[in-house]
């Protein structure tokens, strides 16, 4: 049984990632951070983004690091409501993130999306599985 999962993304500046993720609210597992990477908590005490210096990054693989113009993976976080989708987007792009595309709204999920201050792709979501269509 998997214990926890840890995203590993590389990030050009730390100090600028720590501060667009504080900016939305998001906490640091500060155990688990210092001046190489940080631990982003996205759904403690399971699921953790760990933010590591491209330098730093590319000691653990021997591939070509994605350079932020490229998508490898897009990240999907599910939140509590159509309303927190919205106020989530909207202060990502407030603090330095853009939008890639429009809003998708399926009736029964609703998501909006932003790149990151790094680059990184994130799909925040909303799914009332109540009313998933019986098709």
């Amino acid at each position: 049984m998997v214990q926890a999962i840890y995203i590993n993304l590389p990030v050009a500046n730390l100090n600028k990632t720590r501060e667009f993720w504080s900016k939305l609210g998001f906490s640091f597992n500060e155990q688990f951070s210092d001046d190489k990477a940080l631990c982003l908590e996205l759904s403690p005490p399971s699921i953790y983004a760990m933010l590591i210096t491209k330098d730093y990054f590319e000691t653990f693989t021997d591939r070509p690091v994605a350079d932020g113009k490229t998508t490898q993976v897009l990240l999907s976080i599910q939140v509590e409501s159509r309303k927190r989708v919205d106020e989530l987007v909207a202060m990502a792009v407030h603090t330095g993130a853009n939008r890639y595309r429009d809003a998708t709204d399926h009736g029964w999920m609703y998501y909006d999306s932003f790149v990151d201050v790094d680059g990184h792709q994130w799909e925040v979501m909303f799914a009332d599985e109540a009313q998933i269509p019986l098709e």
